[in-house]
């Protein structure tokens, strides 16, 4: 995994198994690595793996069984994509639309740009 700077690493990885759930690559009941799997697998301190998924825990996104490891929530994909539509709304369309006013970028080009995705 190619880490960017401009983002926390543990975010990152959070990023990652959230855009698995919505590529339906894992789904509701499944199992996710565990911390230190997934730490060796990164090559990441346990730490940062444990504070993603301690994040994707305050998400309701998993939960863990103790001694058994972490498991994805049912209705995993709806509730990962109200929680991306959250952030996206909230950060990402923000400053894309102060970028496009600056620009002087009409509102209808935009929307012409979304139509044809």
């Amino acid at each position: 995994m190619d880490f960017r700077k401009n983002q926390p690493i543990y975010m990152q990885i959070a990023d990652v198994i959230m855009s698995d759930i919505l590529e339906r690559k894992i789904s509701d009941g499944d199992r996710i690595p565990s911390v230190r799997e997934l730490a060796i697998s990164l090559e990441v301190n346990p730490n940062t793996v444990q504070r993603s998924y301690q994040w994707l825990q305050d998400e309701n996104i998993i939960y863990q069984k103790r001694g058994i490891g972490f498991f994805l929530y049912d209705q995993v994909y709806d509730r990962t994509l109200q929680v991306r539509r959250e952030e996206y709304l909230k950060e990402e369309l923000p400053n894309t639309l102060r970028t496009g006013k600056l620009l002087q970028v009409a509102i209808e080009t935009i929307s012409d740009i979304y139509k044809k995705l």
